[in-house]
């Protein structure tokens, strides 16, 4: 995963009152765990926004007042009507230590499915596993390569080395599913072939209707 540096200053106050203060001047109130003891600070909210706001998941290398310290982002609260940002938990991680993280997919090939007239339908767009920061890589690529229509992928059916996937196995990340146009072509045909069938028939039948009996 990539790392991304944030500054953040460390809050000599907590409390309610204090939070409400931190938002006012424009920051953003935090807290950091899983290290030697919590730390609350806050940082800068557009800095923090352009994050958040990201496609990509990242390491965090905080600067609070000159230590660095690496952690990922484990939770954000959004305000339910104006969607700021209100608090932000910080978990520290150790190089030894696994930890739990969303990572996003990515589709890679062109699929047969799609090629035929499918569409692609991405059920689940993140996925949550657990690794090793080292082992943790940017996104998580699924080939569609092979699909047909009608056909998925399913977690069970991904495996990238080092990570262990925590959704459910026969959970579907991808799927080409049958477009109008192609379901209309599709029926198309039917009703050709049945006319073709029907023609086969008549004629036959006329065939045999016009062969006198001996």
């Amino acid at each position: 995963m990539k790392t991304i540096a944030i500054s953040a200053v460390k809050r000599t106050e907590v409390g309610a009152s204090n939070a409400k203060q931190v938002r006012k001047e424009g920051n953003i109130p935090c807290n950091l765990y899983g290290g030697e003891g919590n730390v609350n600070f806050f940082v800068n909210e557009i800095e923090f926004n352009k994050i958040i706001n990201s496609p990509n998941v990242y390491f965090v290398n905080l600067d609070i007042e000159g230590k660095i310290v690496k952690a990922i982002i484990k939770e954000v609260q959004f305000h339910p009507v104006s969607d700021q940002t209100l608090h932000v938990d910080f978990l520290e991680v150790a190089e030894d230590a696994p930890v739990n993280v969303v990572l996003p997919i990515q589709t890679t090939g062109v699929s047969k499915g799609i090629l035929a007239g499918g569409k692609l339908r991405v059920v689940t767009r993140r996925l949550r596993v657990r690794a090793l920061p080292k082992d943790l890589p940017e996104f998580i690529s699924v080939d569609i390569t092979k699909l047909k229509i009608g056909q998925s992928v399913k977690v069970g059916e991904l495996s990238v080395p080092g990570l262990t996937f925590l959704d459910a196995a026969n959970a579907v990340v991808v799927a080409v599913k049958t477009s109008r146009a192609a379901a209309s072509a599709a029926s198309q045909d039917d009703e050709d072939e049945e006319e073709t069938a029907e023609g086969a028939t008549t004629e036959a039948t006329a065939d045999a209707e016009a062969t006198p009996a001996e």
